[in-house]
This record gives structure tokens, C-alpha cells and sequence, in this order.
């Protein structure tokens, strides 16, 4: 049994498994629970794999090596978002103009308010330093941290926590606040909770999902331009 432990422990497919095994029991459970928007298969797996870790005694850095085969995939995978997209492409012209003012303003707003919520809560510069482009997928907010000075493996955890409550929270705060429109919910959903966020809206509805993916991108390159200026006017 020993034996089989130290090869469960070194093997990079185990991370393997167990992303694959996690993610999968959490897309049954939300199929069983009638795809309740607290069951999210990215919150099951997190949930699952990290007892699993520790019984197992497996350090988090073994767990990456295979970990980071399933995040190769995510490149192809972001890239293949364009394809909802083009089938929307006819929706496009006549919202140019106002996802060039919302997408801007909207990055704003949650850099500023990143910042000034650690400052009221008295955190240091490190951390408003991390908490800044929490909105951006994650590969993109873990280079925009590094560059201006935070924390990067705190920021992915902020990004990932971000992602999964625009995914549960988003469009039932939309629905509450009547917002109806496939276009303007998929550009809100984008925005704030990234590729996580997408992967709801998609499930929500192929419009929605084409304008989550869109604003994800165009979000993320605007927080990569809007970090330093918002830091630098926040002082």
C-alpha cells in the first residue's frame, strides 16, 4: 500500500485524475441538484480535490505537473470561444459603441473598488496591489500582479473566488435587476467573473455566452492598461 501511495504522490497523472474526477462529479451534481446555481462544477472540484490532497499528502506543486496538462487546454479552449461569437457577429455593429464606454468604465470600477475596499478594511499596499486586477482571467491578472508589484499566487485565488461568484450570484442579481437582454447580460457576466463566469453564460444561453466571452477578453485588456494609471491616481 506504501508503494502505491508514493506512486500516487509523484505521479503527474494523479492531477490528472483527480482535475478530471472533480470536475466531472460536480457537472453530475448539478445536473442531479436541476442545474442549481450554487452547484457549480468549478466549486465541487475545488471542494473535492483539496481534502483529497491532504489525505493523500500529496504537495500542491506535484499536484500542478499533471494539474498543468488540463491547463494547457485552456488556451485552446478561450480561443475556441470566438466561434459562439462569429455566430453573432450580426449583433455586433450596433453595440460598438456602448461596449466601448461600458467595458472601460466597467474596469475601472472594479480595479478602484478592489483598492479602496482593502484600504477601508485597513490591508496593506501588497495586498491592494493584489487585489486590483482580480477581474481579468487569470493567466492575465497573475502577469498584471507581478508587473506592478503584488502577490501572484494570492491574486489567483482572488480571480478564481471572483470567477465563481459572478457564475452563482450573476444572473440572478441580473434577473433581479430585470436586465433581459442576452447581449448586455453576456457583457456583464464577462466582465466580472471571466472564463468561469462565461462557462454559466453559455450554459444560460449561446447569445449570452458568444458576449460573456467577448467582454472577457476586451476586460481583461483593458484592466491590463487600467491597473497602473487606477494605482497611480489612488496614490
Amino acid at each position: 500500500m506504501s508503494e502505491v501511495l508514493d506512486y500516487l504522490r509523484t505521479s503527474p497523472l494523479t492531477g490528472v485524475f483527480l482535475t478530471l474526477l472533480g470536475y466531472r462529479i460536480g457537472r453530475e451534481l448539478k445536473r442531479l441538484s436541476g442545474d442549481h446555481p450554487l452547484v457549480q462544477p468549478v466549486l465541487v472540484a475545488i471542494l473535492l480535490i483539496g481534502p483529497a490532497l491532504w489525505l493523500l499528502d500529496i504537495d500542491y506543486e506535484q499536484y500542478l505537473i499533471g494539474g498543468s496538462v488540463i491547463a494547457f487546454f485552456l488556451g485552446p479552449a478561450t480561443v475556441a470561444l470566438a466561434v459562439p461569437l462569429h455566430r453573432q457577429a450580426h449583433h455586433l455593429k450596433e453595440l460598438v459603441v456602448p461596449m466601448l464606454v461600458a467595458i472601460p468604465l466597467g474596469a475601472f470600477v472594479s480595479i478602484s473598488a478592489g483598492v479602496l475596499l482593502v484600504r477601508a478594511l485597513g490591508g496593506d499596499r501588497d495586498l491592494e496591489l493584489t487585489m486590483a486586477p482580480k477581474s481579468a482571467t487569470t493567466p492575465i491578472a497573475i502577469a498584471i500582479t507581478e508587473q506592478v508589484g503584488g502577490v501572484a499566487a494570492l491574486v489567483a485565488v482572488f480571480t478564481i473566488v471572483a470567477g465563481i461568484i459572478g457564475a452563482v450570484a450573476g444572473p440572478s442579481i441580473l434577473n433581479l435587476l430585470r436586465i433581459r437582454d442576452r447581449r448586455a447580460r453576456g457583457l456583464a457576466i464577462g466582465a466580472v467573473s471571466h472564463g468561469i463566469g462565461t462557462s454559466r453564460a453559455l450554459a444560460e444561453h449561446p447569445v449570452e455566452g458568444a458576449f460573456s466571452g467577448l467582454s472577457m477578453g476586451l476586460s481583461a485588456l483593458a484592466t491590463s492598461l487600467l491597473v497602473p494609471l487606477v494605482i497611480h491616481l489612488l496614490g
